[in-house]
């Protein structure tokens, strides 16, 4: 079968076009031939060697297909069930293997290139502003890249609870969609001091939580917008890791936390996985959260897939198609 893989860490030109062997299901694993490749962030970290991973590598953890085989003892998925998956590596690809109880069974109205376009993304949003911070209706939330893959889908999953959107973003273009998804005020991240602007909006008072993806172009502007006891969501980098910084700060800003969750320690079990998914599933299908796959690539175009992604070009979600 064809996949991408990388031999060593670098930028998008390690990415290679290879023919490797199909993998074979062992005991508890089932084959899922993909429809559909996720194209999240998290992929230029492993890539880059950010997030370090066993050489060589085939990248990429989100995906949707059918099962076309599986190995001994597997009866929670069979052969010809339609299912997506979010975790591991070598998604890029034309198949895959992984743990039975790690997939997702499809309902009739979700198609595979939405399943993989949001599956990663969605149950993110769904851990991070249902159980990290359980946002409630009235209250005002900050989120950063609200036109992004994440962004989208909590910029309107928060405008379906009933919260006030600030939303910041790079450019004139992608405030206009902002809007579009129901942010209620825009702030152009580049161009204005965050914290000043939140505190405007907010009539000084700042924001009880703020979703930050960005990393350390936005750290200080987050930290500046949160109110007292406020909590910062720390769970990306696209413009790289946010630099050490002394804990002190945190009470200086008024008693304030800071976390850096990721998706999986909210979908540990198969239970937690299927309840999450569950609800990504009910929020689209309830139309309060559309979904934008912005831009389709084939896998022989991996390399320009994460040159867009890194060079924020990439509006709503983007796939690889095998």
């Amino acid at each position: 079968m064809r996949a991408v893989r990388f031999e060593k860490t670098g930028g998008p030109e390690v990415l290679e076009l290879v023919d490797v062997d199909l993998p074979e299901p062992k005991p508890g694993q089932a084959r899922v031939r993909h429809e559909a490749v996720g194209i999240n962030f998290i992929d230029t970290y492993h890539r880059t060697g950010l997030y370090p991973v066993k050489l060589p590598c085939i990248p990429g953890g989100e995906a949707a297909g059918v099962v076309d085989a599986v190995g001994e003892g597997v009866t929670r998925v069979k052969v010809g069930d339609r299912v997506a998956y979010s975790g591991g590596f070598g998604a890029y690809a034309e198949a895959n293997v992984v743990a039975a109880d790690r997939l997702v069974k499809l309902p009739d109205d979700i198609d595979a290139r939405t399943a993989a376009a949001i599956l990663l993304k969605g149950m993110t949003t769904e851990a991070f502003i249902r159980r990290t911070y359980p946002v409630k209706a009235g209250e005002t939330v900050l989120v950063h890249a609200a036109v992004g893959g994440v962004g989208q889908i909590m910029t309107q999953w928060l405008k379906a609870i009933g919260a006030t959107v600030i939303a910041t973003v790079g450019s004139e273009a992608k405030a206009a969609k902002a809007r579009e998804l129901g942010a209620d005020h825009v702030i152009l991240y580049r161009e204005q001091d965050v914290a000043a602007e939140v505190r405007r909006i907010t009539g000084g008072k700042g924001v009880p939580v703020a979703y930050d993806s960005v990393g350390k172009d936005t750290f200080e502007g987050t930290l500046g917008s949160l109110a007292r006891r406020g909590l910062f969501v720390s769970f990306g980098n696209a413009s790289g890791p946010v630099p050490p910084f002394a804990p002190a700060r945190l009470a200086q800003g008024g008693s304030l936390y800071l976390t850096r969750p990721t998706l999986f320690d909210y979908i540990v079990t198969t239970e937690e996985l299927e309840a999450s998914a569950a609800a990504l599933f009910e929020a689209v299908r309830s139309g309060k959260v559309k979904i934008e796959i912005g831009q389709t690539f084939g896998l022989d175009q991996a390399r320009r897939a994460h040159e867009a992604l890194e060079g924020r070009e990439t509006v709503g979600a983007s796939l690889l198609i095998p």
